[in-house]
């Protein structure tokens, strides 16, 4: 990072930032940036159970699981199609496949910085050899458009249009370029080769060649470019690179250049003006942590401005407790303000990665721990969740509760999301210091060494703790000689009573016990600047500052305008959020009431989940027993909400009921739960149209569901088998419905058949087989005794459908 270079003594970072923005710039010879710096990538290395093992689970895991599904998906096949080296047609699913080589490869490159490979290193110049062989002599790159030109076939005909820059709403080709160059000065840094960065600086100078006043005046649809071409002027200085990253988020919402792709992308308005945070939430994010860049490089004020206002928006209004953004998936982004359903929860892996990056960027604007604590509350929970402990499976949405119909995918279709985890998870350490002149961050806990500079003197920092399960920390600071200097620490939010900034959500309970900070023994008030505790003196070798933070589990309850948590109740520890899954709670979680004055324990188990703490809370359990609800005394128990779904599938809850109202009491056994379910081929969810969970509409995503998308128009069926002949004579179907959303409507008509000696007659009904949406259809017939049953339906044209629960009496 080009740093500015500041004397030993200065104001604070909002302070200079403040000058330098009135000023409109710095003395010759010197650049505006950030006025806070960041630990290099390699300046701290973790020794813990935690970051170190995560780490190297990525190295040994998940980089080469991305390689091997990259070329399993024809993903590095199509660079060599695009270059004339094969034939064939586009091999994977998307145009924009392209960026997932470039992230894993970025991904690879941190690897190498922490721990070099010479095999790694290798395989790298094969995979760069590839890619360079696929661009066109002024520098485009772009492997679905060249494979469409030699006549191969394309996914997505109309996004990937014969002209260069034709539909750059959708066409991603600015966004694939964005990876390229994130990737290409990961490997430069890494390796010091220049084989990828010249392939990134030859397509940078074509961009700069072709977009620009004057020239094609088109923002990409999916932003990412910007924040590359930051990247390759710190590592160039070409100040071309970031004139261009700020040309186009200046030409977002301007339409004179272009017509406006919408809400969707962020360009309904120019970004300055934007206030609320709309439309797609990776995309936003990836937008905001650009503006950020820009505003540091270029000292405009109103970049912050705007970043300030949509920060509060997103924080205060659209945010998960587990740092998750993007509450919808009709969209992939945010919904209304307060719309933060559960079980429908999107927020996508990607956008949690692309909120940390923002949350990081405006501490290094504003200097302030309230963006560490919310990025703190990313990276333990809602990045986290979107990997296994094995690291080669991934969530693309992560839930905050389920019925039994998520689990990990070892990649996707649309696989942005294991790239980015391969990216983002090796950088973890270059968070964990930042220094500001004479001030020394410290903004994570960690079993850690590291070493930085502080204002041109070098400081050893050793962190021996049990974080994030245990709140004492020791520091040992080992400056290289005895000086003046501020440690800033951190005291996080959530050790001070609130856990997250605004009043989005808030503690039930209060906890007396507050955090504690002691040099050389010796305690120092908790006099906080900006969310941090600054300890001036003068530093020596041997000095030992000890941290004491508050870890009771404490509840957690939602704003009352988060309609979704009303009545209900969830649990955090330290940084940690906590769910209840279905092996720890005798198979579901959906019955049980969490009280309140509920007391809580906790139980470190080093064998289970990688080595967790366990919360475990005085509770009840509720059933229906001979058509009447009962309830009973029980322990539930709680595990971090990122180790979820590493047991098999079934109930969790991250927000668990409080009130008795909010409890779903396990339900007796019916006919149709215990019949076995078969389907019509294409069938996906057929298991959940029995589990007697009761959807609220058709469109009611947080239950599992059966559908046939995307077969349309054809006929399709679906069957219980009973276990023993049953006397039967009512059915109710439920259906499933997305308008609006997907492609699932009620199906055009249906019948339903009994099985008798191996045959399947339809029954003698005088009801209407009603294909209503939001209720049970129900059709009564002639009693029969059978061992089966099967509803067979004929979807709309031009439409699939599906079943949310089908009942039988």
């Amino acid at each position: 990072m080009l740093s500015l270079k500041i004397k030993r003594k200065v104001a604070g970072p909002v302070a200079i930032l403040f000058l330098f923005l009135l000023t409109g710039g710095c003395s010759s010879g010197e650049k505006l940036d950030y006025t806070i710096k960041s630990a290099k990538l390699t300046d701290v290395r973790f020794n813990d159970n935690f970051w170190s093992s995560r780490i190297e689970t990525g190295r040994k895991v998940t980089i080469p699981h991305n390689f091997k599904q990259i070329e399993d998906t024809g993903r590095l096949k199509n660079f060599e199609i695009a270059a004339g080296q094969a034939k064939g047609d586009f091999c994977s699913r998307y145009p924009f496949d392209d960026s997932d080589v470039y992230k894993t490869i970025e991904g690879a490159s941190y690897q190498l910085m922490l721990q070099f490979d010479p095999e790694l290193d290798k395989y790298l110049d094969t995979v760069i050899a590839r890619i360079a062989a696929a661009q066109e002599k002024d520098g485009y790159l772009y492997t679905a458009r060249a494979i469409k030109n030699r006549g191969g076939k394309v996914p997505y005909d109309d996004w990937v249009r014969d002209k260069r820059w034709a539909n750059t709403a959708y066409s991603h080709e600015l966004y694939n370029l964005g990876h390229l160059f994130e990737a290409a000065a990961a490997h430069y840094q890494a390796t010091g080769k220049k084989n990828l960065l010249n392939v990134a600086l030859k397509a940078a100078d074509m961009l700069v060649r072709e977009f620009g006043p004057g020239k094609l005046m088109l923002p990409p649809g999916h932003q990412e470019v910007e924040i590359g071409l930051v990247k390759l002027y710190r590592v160039t200085g070409n100040k071309r690179y970031l004139d261009l990253a700020k040309f186009y988020l200046e030409q977002r919402g301007n339409a004179q250049g272009h017509k406006l792709y919408g809400s969707y992308s962020q360009d309904h308005k120019p970004v300055k003006e934007q206030t609320e945070a709309v439309g797609h939430a990776v995309r936003a994010a990836y937008m905001y942590s650009a503006m950020a860049d820009v505003a540091a490089l270029t000292g405009d004020q109103a970049y912050v401005q705007a970043l300030d206002q949509l920060w509060e928006d997103v924080v205060f209004r659209k945010i998960y407790i587990t740092g998750g953004i993007g509450s919808t998936g009709a969209w992939e982004g945010f919904g209304p303000a307060y719309h933060l359903p559960n079980a429908s929860a999107y927020a996508e892996t990607c956008a949690s990665i692309a909120n940390a990056f923002w949350n990081y960027r405006m501490f290094l604007l504003h200097g302030e721990a309230k963006y560490l604590d919310v990025f703190e509350r990313i990276i333990y929970n809602g990045v986290l969740s979107g990997v296994s402990l094995s690291g080669d499976r991934f969530f693309y949405a992560n839930p905050l509760a389920s019925f039994g119909q998520h689990e990990r995918s070892p990649w996707f279709g649309c696989a942005c999301c294991p790239p980015n985890i391969a990216r983002f998870i090796p950088q973890i350490g270059q968070y964990v210091y930042a220094t500001s002149g004479d001030r020394l961050y410290v903004n994570l806990y960690a079993q850690s060494k590291g070493q930085v500079e502080v204002a041109d003197l070098k400081v050893q920092l050793e962190q021996e703790t049990e974080y994030p399960w245990k709140g004492e920390i020791k520091i040992k600071v080992s400056p290289e000689k005895e000086d003046d200097f501020s440690i800033y620490l951190r005291i996080p939010g959530w050790a001070l009573g609130q856990p997250i900034p605004g009043d989005l959500y808030y503690f039930a309970d209060k906890v007396e016990t507050k955090p504690v900070v002691k040099v050389n023994g010796q305690e120092v008030p908790l006099n906080l600047e900006n969310g941090f505790l600054p300890i001036t003196r003068k530093w020596k070798a041997g000095d030992t500052i000890e941290i004491s933070l508050p870890m009771e589990p404490r509840r957690v309850l939602a704003n009352e305008k988060v309609k979704n948590d009303q009545g209900l109740v969830a649990v955090q520890r330290g940084p940690i959020v906590y769910c209840a899954e279905w092996p720890d709670n005798n198979g579901r979680v959906s019955n049980l009431l969490l009280p309140e004055g509920a007391t809580f324990t906790t139980e470190y188990r080093p064998e289970l989940l990688g080595g967790v703490m366990l919360v475990k809370a005085s509770g009840k359990a509720y059933k229906i027993e001979k058509g009447k609800v009962i309830s009973q005394d029980k322990e539930i128990t709680l595990i971090p909400y990122y180790a979820w779904a590493h047991r098999g599938r079934g109930e969790m809850a991250v927000w668990l009921a409080k009130d008795e109202a909010k409890v779903r009491p396990a339900p007796e056994p019916s006919l149709a739960s215990k019949a076995k379910v078969e389907a019509s081929e294409g069938a996906k969810g057929a298991k959940f149209i029995n589990d007697q969970y009761e959807p609220e509409n058709s469109n009611d995503h947080s239950v599992g569901y059966l559908h046939w998308w995307p077969k349309k128009g054809t006929t399709e069926w679906v069957s219980y088998e009973f276990p023993v002949p049953v006397k039967v004579s009512e059915v109710a179907v439920y259906w499933f419905d997305d308008t609006g959303e997907g492609e699932c409507r009620v199906p055009e008509s249906w019948k339903l058949y009994y099985l008798k000696d191996g045959q399947w007659i339809e029954v003698k009904t005088a009801d209407k087989y009603g294909v209503e949406k939001d209720k049970y259809n129900v059709v009564r017939f002639s009693p029969v005794l059978t061992k089966g049953l099967k509803v067979e339906l004929k979807l709309q044209k031009d439409f699939s459908a599906g079943i949310q629960e089908w009942k039988v009496k």
